[in-house]
């Protein structure tokens, strides 16, 4: 008999688990089929994907750094310690400046370990943001004191809006009262390092 509707009655159990499965993450634009308050309607996979963090990357500098005032420009490496493993693309980076694989809000934190001079007077970690690929702004400050020879960590973070991956960029710096204090790097571990985390869309 004719019908001009399709029941529940009329599907087979097997209409979906009997197709060839996709194998990926569907594309954005691949088409589900909702019921919404009981019309059915299509919807893309673009308005439904999300959750989940895609990306996480950790870098760290390999050797000491010493000075008064500077921004950390060179030794830096992607963590390669045992067990470590980023999530997503991960960031680049070039003389210090590092940039984002792609836009989202993003927590950025630096640890400096810092080991005083002689006189150890006020340490600072630093971080500094661009948002035109030119002048930098420092958004966020840790600040640390001790005395002489002293070891400290040091941390500063900042939730940042990469809007734009060829202008929103990071870099990281220290400022010591005793130019004779020691910003510490190790190729081994984790001792001045910074981690990135993309918490979500822009």
């Amino acid at each position: 008999m004719a019908t001009d509707k399709v029941t529940s009655a009329s599907i087979a159990d097997d209409l979906i688990s009997g197709k060839t499965a996709l194998g990926a993450e569907p594309a954005d634009t691949d088409e589900f089929l909702v019921s919404d308050a009981g019309t059915l309607k299509r919807v893309d996979y673009s308005y439904i994907k999300g959750g989940g963090i895609t990306e996480v990357d950790q870098w760290r500098i390999t050797a000491n750094s010493t000075g008064s005032s500077a921004d950390l420009t060179a030794n830096w490496e992607r963590n390669d310690s045992t067990g470590f493993a980023k999530i997503g693309t991960g960031l680049s980076q070039s003389s210090g400046i590092f940039t984002f694989p792609s836009t989202g809000i993003y927590l950025v934190r630096f640890f400096l370990n810092d080991t005083g001079g002689s006189s150890f007077l006020s340490t600072y970690s630093r971080i500094y943001v661009t948002t035109n690929n030119s002048s930098y702004t420092e958004v966020s400050r840790g600040v640390g004191a001790g005395g002489a020879s002293d070891t400290q960590v040091i941390p500063c973070e900042t939730i940042l809006d990469v809007t734009d991956t060829s202008n929103v960029k990071v870099k990281f710096a220290y400022y010591h009262g005793d130019s004779g204090s020691t910003a510490k790097g190790d190729s081994d571990k984790n001792e001045t390092y910074v981690t990135f985390i993309r918490l979500g869309d822009t």
